[in-house]
């Protein structure tokens, strides 16, 4: 019985650490689908006449690309060691084997975001901000991001 006992312990501590692994693994894929949301689903459909341009549209992505970036040291600051069950990119190991050198990937694209900020008003000055924004993004990408599928 007490052998039981300890063996359905360790089991249910055991889940309760792969849970909070997967957990921590949801949380940076959301944070990154949050930002290509912006970037890709907003920004450069519009870059490529795919959906009208609108203002308050690109306004807000460039706000959401703000907030999110800021959020990336903090949010990627433990290592799941697993990835998002059935996600297409994960982070690679690299993000805590060299964590200063991630990090330092963040500044760049806050500058590129803070340049374009309030300067957008075409596709033409959008078309620009896109790609100085979508250039420091794959900055880190190359690096840290791992493609699973």
């Amino acid at each position: 019985m007490k052998r039981t006992m300890i063996v359905a312990g360790a089991l249910v501590l055991g889940a309760g650490a792969v849970m909070a692994q997967q957990e921590i693994a949801v949380q940076q894929d959301n944070l990154m689908r949050s930002q290509a949301k912006s970037l890709y689903s907003v920004i450069q459909k519009m870059t490529k006449g795919d959906i009208p341009y609108n203002q308050k549209a690109v306004n807000e992505a460039i706000a959401n690309l703000e907030a999110d970036v800021a959020k990336i040291a903090k949010t990627f600051e433990v290592n799941p060691k697993q990835d998002v069950v059935n996600a297409s990119y994960g982070s690679s190991p690299k993000v805590w084997q060299n964590k200063a050198d991630f990090d330092s990937k963040i500044p760049p694209v806050q500058k590129a975001i803070a340049d374009v900020k309030g300067k957008i008003h075409d596709v033409a000055s959008l078309k620009a901000a896109y790609t100085a924004i979508n250039d420091r993004c794959n900055d880190c990408h190359e690096t840290y991001r791992l493609k699973l599928k």
